[in-house]
């Protein structure tokens, strides 16, 4: 205790207030002088600071700043970077080699579970990928941001989950900034009549798009409804109720449709786990229903192709357009995404492209006659749209390997952990994480969010959760 409050003593009192004043005035100077570089030195000095003093608080620091991020384009890679977001998570993970390096420890009851093996043998290969990538630099800076993206959020939350109050503040920061977010956005977009036209930019420059925004209003869905219903006291319930009215409406008005297919995949799974339905009765219904849509593919087929209903403001005609693949030109423009990606797989079966490189690859390989209205050989319009076909283009069959095998051994996990629980919050919050990402990797079919910190929080975050809970089990059973 003697040592603790020592440090905390450090920056009290005077030396507080004589650190604050001249961080107040380094700032307040630079900026006069236009030296912005210098006018982040003292920000970098307080996130320094924190990170020594109290890391786990400023990890869920970054999980609420990461919603309000702003996102910039660097010209030379066209890659996203959100800041301040992004650049958190690059110095937590510096910190943490640092640390390290220091210290000699590792978080070896997460580094010993099959969980973290599979994150890691996945991580591997894509490294090694970047020995064959036809653009080795990309591939070097998206396999580093992977690094930085799995270092504080799986790792270094997963070990901060040890602690109750970081469990359960962990939704409701990302579920607020959303809020923030979708306020703006909805702002913004009912200055333009809610149209679906302009429904994919008016969340910017918090999100990209639309489908990023919804994917992040999908995931978080589940937690809000939970949220809003749970016993609390009045005034919080107000709160999560105004909370979860807000997220339906951006939800409606964001005009996702694979947003809105997902959390029926994530209903579905929901019943899974209330109604005990067990791995082996699960097996046999998606055999009968492969089965069922192999056997049935020609009628299929026929309806989509005779549907020509098109997105558009008409919500009952944007839901119907989902299967449209004769007119609509956001699912023909996906065919000739996913296409071209089976292309390039097929030239490059085994190492791909190179992670992070199909925007810049795929273009020799559209066929003319897939071609759309919005297609592009400029590769400024976005990757493969697809978090099972774009690894498959870009890092050969083990990369659709691995992302599937990381899949499967995910949910073993949580339902072995959510199965063998008491009844309480982290039950209920281990479900959550799994239907949060359950709408991810089925909207993952549609578009790929792991290489921006918008997604990737959300999804390792939750991974965080499920390996805690498995993690915090084992030891129990001990």
């Amino acid at each position: 205790m003697e040592g603790a409050q020592g440090k905390a003593s450090v920056l009290s009192g005077r030396n507080g207030l004589a650190a604050g004043l001249a961080l107040a005035a380094v700032t307040a100077g630079a900026v006069a002088m236009e030296w912005y570089a210098v006018a982040a030195v003292p920000f970098a000095a307080v996130f320094v600071l924190w990170a020594l003093y109290h890391v786990e608080s400023l990890l869920l620091a970054v999980v609420a700043i990461t919603p309000l991020s702003v996102t910039l384009k660097e010209s030379d890679f066209n890659i996203g970077l959100s800041l301040p977001g992004e650049v958190l998570l690059a110095g937590l993970t510096f910190f943490a080699l640092i640390r390290f390096l220091h210290q000699g420890r590792l978080p070896w009851p997460t580094l010993k579970q099959p969980l973290t093996w599979v994150i890691l043998a996945q991580l591997a290969w894509m490294a090694v990928t970047v020995l064959f990538s036809e653009m080795p630099l990309v591939s070097f800076k998206a396999v580093l941001s992977r690094v930085w993206f799995l270092v504080p959020m799986y790792f270094m939350l997963g070990t901060a989950f040890e602690r109750p109050w970081a469990r359960n503040l962990v939704f409701p920061l990302y579920a607020f900034s959303l809020a923030v977010a979708a306020l703006w956005t909805l702002y913004v977009h009912s200055q333009y009549a809610f149209s679906k036209e302009t429904s994919t930019w008016v969340m910017y420059p918090f999100y990209k798009e639309h489908t990023v925004y919804g994917m992040a209003l999908a995931f978080i869905y589940r937690w809000s409804i939970w949220a809003a219903w749970r016993p609390q006291s009045l005034v919080w319930r107000f709160i999560h109720v105004a909370l979860w009215a807000l997220l339906t409406v951006a939800l409606v008005f964001s005009y996702t449709r694979a947003a809105w297919l997902s959390l029926v995949a994530a209903g579905a799974v929901y019943l899974v786990f209330a109604w005990r339905i067990s791995a082996k009765q699960i097996f046999v219904l998606a055999i009968v229903g492969l089965g069922t849509l192999w056997a049935t593919q020609d009628q299929w087929m026929r309806i989509f192709t005779k549907n020509d209903t098109v997105s558009s403001d008409n919500f009952s005609e944007h839901i119907q357009s989902a299967s449209n693949i004769s007119t609509d030109a956001s699912n023909l423009e996906r065919l000739n995404r996913w296409a071209s990606a089976v292309r390039m797989w097929q030239e490059r079966p085994h190492v791909g492209w190179g992670l992070g490189t199909y925007q810049f690859q795929y273009a020799p390989f559209q066929h003319s006659s897939q071609l759309t209205i919005i297609s592009t050989n400029a590769g400024d319009l976005g990757n493969a749209h697809s978090e099972y076909i774009g690894p498959l283009a870009e890092l050969g069959w083990p990369g659709l390997l691995w992302v599937l095998v990381l899949i499967t051994v995910l949910y073993a996990t949580g339902a072995r952990a959510y199965h063998r629980m008491s009844p309480g919050r982290d039950r209920t919050l281990v479900l959550l994480a799994m239907l949060g990402l359950t709408t991810y990797w089925v909207h993952g079919i549609l578009n790929n969010f792991l290489d921006m910190d918008k997604g990737a929080v959300l999804v390792w975050m939750s991974v965080a959760m499920i390996a805690w809970a498995a993690r915090s089990h084992e030891t129990e059973q001990r």
